[in-house]
């Protein structure tokens, strides 16, 4: 092999041009996609800015659910059972212009689609069953809860558990007084949903645990029954610090007469339990305010505000802070010479201890608590240079004054709510 066959040729002198190196890249490289337009809504986007639509929306479903439906059956029947609605109460019991509502559009709303547009509207709209929220009671600040039995009779059931849970939290997390108008309050299920099912069930109350929280840290736990007080109703009642009755409207049970008179079991097995029952039969005011469930009997609603009023004038915001002391204008030294009377010399007389409380204390301060139960003991709020004291007396006047069971227990429940 020769010396020129060993070499190699020299390279081309040609050289791609800029063109064909592009092309060769290109080849690699995928095709990037155009951009596509936008497809075209078949709606047009009038959403306003400043979401006036949405604020409307509230603003109509607020003035529904304050507005008393008149041609409502369950409105209807609460006026012709002579009880003012909801709304009513929170006002009569609140200082004016003081209610500041909280969930004030829970409920339930159906909507429709406008045509044409994103916007919807309600078609139809269910407030919630109990209102909820802030106000004063004498320039203090409480949280309150108030059921509303024109509407689905106030059961508790579904969604309302969450929205009243949420405000004994509130009550807790600002250490605030507790005010409880119960009209209702059914925690077990409405008879129609027995009848349903066939049975009812035992009801899980998720809220008590935060009532137990409120009771240890002193929070003032107030209730009154405006009506029927039912299952779960009755027993967030009992399990305040004080209760009241209207004796005009007011009973108290564990089920509703329908749900006693077994209208299911008899469809299932063609017996019932007990017939032609009231609200009164099943537990008024004649069976629990003398036997110690409730507190204390008021002759209506507005008296049953003016008590809660009262006893809450006595009573501090929690344990950990002090009640509130009053401006008196009844002398501290006074003397009181009636005193010397009061009690007979002869032993075998009784007295009335009552005026001695009420000679003692302020004037106009004495307040008792639970009247018609445990007579034999006498209990109740007062006030000495405008501070307030809890009072404990044995009644001589009933039993000889020997203490009873029933007056055992009063005084035992007084000393636990005075501590």
């Amino acid at each position: 092999m020769t010396k020129d066959s060993d070499e190699k040729p020299p390279p081309s002198s040609k050289t791609p041009s800029a063109s064909e190196r592009l092309s060769q890249v290109a080849a690699h490289v995928a095709a990037v996609p155009a951009p596509r337009k936008p497809r075209a809504s078949k709606t047009k986007d009038e959403l306003p800015a400043d979401y006036s639509d949405i604020l409307n929306q509230l603003s109509t479903l607020r003035s529904i659910a304050s507005t008393p439906d008149t041609s409502n059956k369950g409105y209807v029947r609460q006026k012709q059972a002579g009880k003012l609605w909801v709304r009513e109460r929170v006002l009569e019991l609140l200082d004016k212009d003081s209610f500041h509502e909280v969930g004030s559009v829970s409920g339930t709303v159906q909507w429709r689609r406008l045509e044409g547009t994103n916007r919807e509207e309600p078609v139809s709209y269910i407030p919630s069953n109990n209102v909820q929220g802030f106000g004063t009671v004498k320039e203090r600040k409480v949280v309150f809860t108030a059921d509303d039995f024109s509407i689905r009779a106030g059961h508790a059931d579904g969604a309302l558990m969450e929205k009243t849970i949420y405000m004994e939290k509130l009550a807790i997390a600002l250490k605030l007084p507790i005010v409880k108008l119960v009209d209702g309050s059914s925690g077990g299920g409405s008879v129609t949903t027995i009848r349903r099912e066939g049975y009812s069930y035992i009801p899980p109350m998720p809220s008590f645990k935060y009532v137990v929280e409120q009771l240890n840290l002193g929070i003032p736990n107030l209730g009154a029954v405006l009506g029927p007080a039912i299952g779960l109703g009755a027993a967030r009642v009992v399990a305040c610090h004080f209760s009241v009755m209207a004796a005009d409207v007011g009973a108290l049970f564990n089920a509703g007469p329908k749900v006693v008179a077994g209208e299911w079991y008899l469809a299932t097995f063609g017996a019932t339990f007990e017939e032609g029952l009231s609200f009164t039969d099943l537990g008024g005011p004649s069976m629990h305010c003398t036997n110690g469930t409730i507190d204390n009997l008021a002759a209506n609603e507005a008296e049953c505000f003016t008590q809660l009023r009262t006893v809450l004038s006595y009573l501090p915001n929690s344990g950990s802070s002090p009640p509130p002391t009053l401006p008196s204008t009844d002398s501290a030294d006074r003397l009181c010479e009636n005193l010397r009377t009061i009690i007979p010399r002869r032993k075998a007389r009784m007295y009335d201890p009552r005026v001695i409380i009420t000679s003692v204390a302020d004037v106009d301060s004495w307040f008792e608590i639970g009247a018609l139960w445990g007579t034999t003991a006498i209990v109740g709020l007062a006030r000495l240079a405008g501070h307030p004291i809890g009072i404990i007396s044995l009644n001589c006047e009933v039993n000889a004054g020997a203490l009873d069971a029933a007056g055992s227990q009063k005084i035992t429940r007084h000393l636990k709510f005075c501590k």
